[in-house]
């Protein structure tokens, strides 16, 4: 069974920094992509970063620049770190991973990210 866990939220100041982690405490498997999502209050949920098992990485537009993603799919874990926050990063963060050969997407819960002063 595949549980999904994020870490590392909390309330950072405009400009502060947060590393978001995600990790799998249930059965490993081969991952096809590993990719954090987030949910503003009142907006859906958008893609804010995702990673490819041949490493490559795409951005949110808002975000390129200020958030990297990285990841160890061996060990079925992916990082967000943030840097330059801002009021509007402010969202629930989410994983998301994606197995390399059924396809199944699994999410995680969640971590909720308040950057305000």
């Amino acid at each position: 069974q595949v549980q999904l866990v994020e870490s590392g939220g909390g309330l950072v100041q405009p400009g502060g920094s947060l590393r978001l982690s995600c990790a799998n405490s249930g059965t490993s498997f081969s991952i096809r992509t590993m990719g954090w999502y987030r949910q503003p209050p009142g907006k859906q949920r958008e893609l804010v970063a995702a990673l490819s098992r041949d490493g490559r990485a795409n951005y949110a537009d808002s975000v390129k620049g200020r958030f990297t993603i990285s990841g160890d799919n061996a060990k079925n874990t992916v990082y967000l770190q943030m840097n330059s926050l801002k009021p509007e990063d402010t969202a629930v963060y989410y994983c998301r991973y994606e197995a390399r050969f059924s396809g199944m997407e699994y999410w995680g819960k969640g971590t909720l990210v308040t950057v305000s002063s």
